[in-house]
């Protein structure tokens, strides 16, 4: 049962303790001989470097196990589906072999993953300290989806695979993988629980665990690692160096990075982790953010050429062309071509919590959430806004395209309009999505002020439906939704990927000050207005079902299990 969240909750500033750490030497590590090409992979797991330096802080104690250790691959991928045919059926793992023009799948143990986070328990760490003494003992998950580089010169310039594991809990379906030559880091990263050692010298094991040596034909080769702790203070650090400044390249930064859209929150503190007992609430309320497909920092470059196929594409399905920085109002007659359409689906909310108003409604009770809508594809949501001088609204459109990427026609589809406020200062697309508190008999009680969005690929929710697109240009706001004097803004949903908002402030969340306890579900309704062209509109509303309880100003809300979702 969840309890009120205070809205003036203060965080303390993003402690970048994963950023601290400092590998003594350079990737050096050789990948194993490659002999004959199979189709079956080779893996092997190698140590980067004899030795690392992990910092500590005194103001937060702890360091993450980044050991530099790398699960490489050779002859051939490893390439790896995991799905659920639905939220009533588990999750399952599949192994992709192909041998030339032929494919043949692998299904692994059906209790082997238990999430779309990663393989569990792939590796054990032990550490010892300078006397021998095991001061560590652990496993830890490992997400393939991390291409930390090549290890032979002549693999692939380029992985194919996504670049992170999803962590949204209604993820349908992901692809995870090490392509051909290169290694994946096997540390857990922000699934990772830092660890209290005092400064000094310690010895490191990594070992892949039995069940996946054997599943997988890996050698019993641990690697050792030297391990020096020095303790650091951000009292004695310059100012040049503050701990704000060095969290932008540590967990912190790479967890807040995919917050979906937060509406101006602030960075999550880098301690806060997905281990169990422990909350994080950035963007996805108790939920870590979900991975997007790139780097969220990453500057945009702008949409792939439609003469070529970007990588990850599943069928050889081509990128619309982006709208240039002069894009005119589209000219001629608007049509709606017979030609593949985007399928919008919502998701269940989840992350839901009872939160108080504001300082100018300090009395008031609500119930926050967030909610996904997501493109089932086969074709991209292309958007478009047009914007007459001096006008305050851009017109909209919706594009299509055929096989090859050419334009075959646009229809109007609404508004853009800008958003001034801090934490958005975007243009919003009007017509995406409507969230609306229904009664026990399913009629609306309380409706969203929130219905209007910028349009950005934050969650990985399908890799596997036809024309996914592994890797996604706008996956967060700083690559898609134009500035105050755009005269045109291009936004997309490409196809596998959600765009999650948090619903958490007063206008946006619901009020339920007055409403009686009982009984509700929380509906995410995508294209309310029907406005925008699909393959299918019966699939656009989800469902959450909640229980509000206690007294005013002191609420309180239970979530159900989504069928075996336990997602509150």
């Amino acid at each position: 049962m969840s309890t009120r969240t205070p809205r003036s909750r203060l965080w303390r500033p993003a402690l970048a303790a994963a950023a601290a750490i400092a590998v003594t030497a350079g990737v050096t590590a050789a990948s194993p001989d490659t002999g004959k090409a199979s189709p079956v992979p080779r893996l092997g797991l190698v140590a980067a470097s004899a030795s690392v330096t992990l910092d500590s802080w005194k103001e937060d104690p702890g360091v993450y196990l980044d050991l530099g250790t790398y699960l490489t691959a050779s002859g051939a991928p490893l390439e790896l589906r995991v799905t659920r045919k639905s939220y009533k059926d588990p999750v399952v793992a599949t192994q992709i072999i192909r041998e030339g023009k032929k494919t043949r799948t692998k299904a692994l143990p059906a209790d082997l993953v238990k999430n779309f986070a990663g393989l569990p328990d792939f590796v054990r760490i032990t550490v010892r300290d300078a006397a021998g003494k095991s001061v560590v003992s652990r496993t830890e998950p490992f997400c393939p989806n991390n291409a930390s580089g090549r290890v032979q010169p002549d693999a692939p310039a380029t992985s194919k695979y996504p670049e992170s594991c999803p962590t949204n809990p209604f993820t349908l379906g992901s692809v995870w993988g090490v392509e051909n030559g290169w290694a994946s880091n096997t540390y857990a990263g922000y699934y990772a629980e830092p660890v209290v050692l005092p400064a000094g010298k310690y010895t490191a094991e990594v070992a892949v665990t039995q069940r996946y040596r054997d599943l997988f034909g890996i050698a019993d080769e641990p690697k050792t690692v030297k391990v020096t702790v020095r303790e650091r203070s951000w009292e004695e650090e310059s100012t040049a160096s503050a701990p704000a400044t060095r969290s932008a390249t540590g967990h912190a930064a790479h967890a807040a990075g995919h917050a979906g859209h937060a509406a101006a929150r602030p960075p999550a503190p880098a301690s806060a982790t997905t281990g169990a007992g422990t909350s994080y609430n950035v963007g996805h309320g108790p939920y870590p953010p979900a991975p997007a497909a790139v780097p969220w920092a990453a500057e945009r470059k702008g949409f792939r050429s439609a003469q070529g196929d970007g990588p990850g594409r599943t069928d050889g399905s081509r990128q619309a062309p982006a709208a240039g920085p002069n894009a005119q109002r589209p000219t001629g007659r608007a049509s709606v071509p017979d030609v593949p359409k985007p399928d919008l689906r919502s998701l269940p909310a989840y992350g839901i919590t009872i939160g108080e108003g504001d300082a100018g409604a300090p009395d008031r009770d609500y119930l926050a959430f967030s909610a996904n809508v997501w493109n089932a594809g086969p074709a991209q949501l292309v958007v478009d806004g047009f914007r007459k001088p001096g006008n305050e609204l851009m017109d909209a459109y919706q594009y299509f395209y055929d096989a090859s990427g050419k334009q075959v026609g646009y229809t109007p589809t609404g508004t853009m309009e800008w958003d001034p406020r801090p934490g958005h200062e975007h243009w919003h697309f009007t017509d995406f999505a409507s969230y609306r508190l229904l009664k026990a008999d399913r009629k609306e009680t309380v409706r969203s002020g929130k219905e209007a969005f910028c349009l950005a690929n934050t969650d990985a929710v399908d890799y596997t439906v036809k024309n996914a697109n592994w890797h996604p240009d706008n996956t967060d706001l700083s690559t898609a939704c134009g500035q105050e004097n755009s005269i045109s803004v291009r936004e997309v949903l490409d196809v596998g990927s959600g765009d999650t908002y948090t619903q958490d402030l007063p206008g946006q969340s619901f009020d339920i000050t007055g409403l009686p306890n009982g009984t509700y579900y929380i509906q995410v309704l995508a294209n309310p207005e029907n406005r925008l062209k699909e393959t299918d509109l019966g699939n656009n509303s989800a469902l959450r079902k909640v229980v509000l309880g206690g007294k005013p100003g002191a609420r309180t809300v239970k979530v159900p299990k989504h069928d075996l979702v336990d997602a509150p």
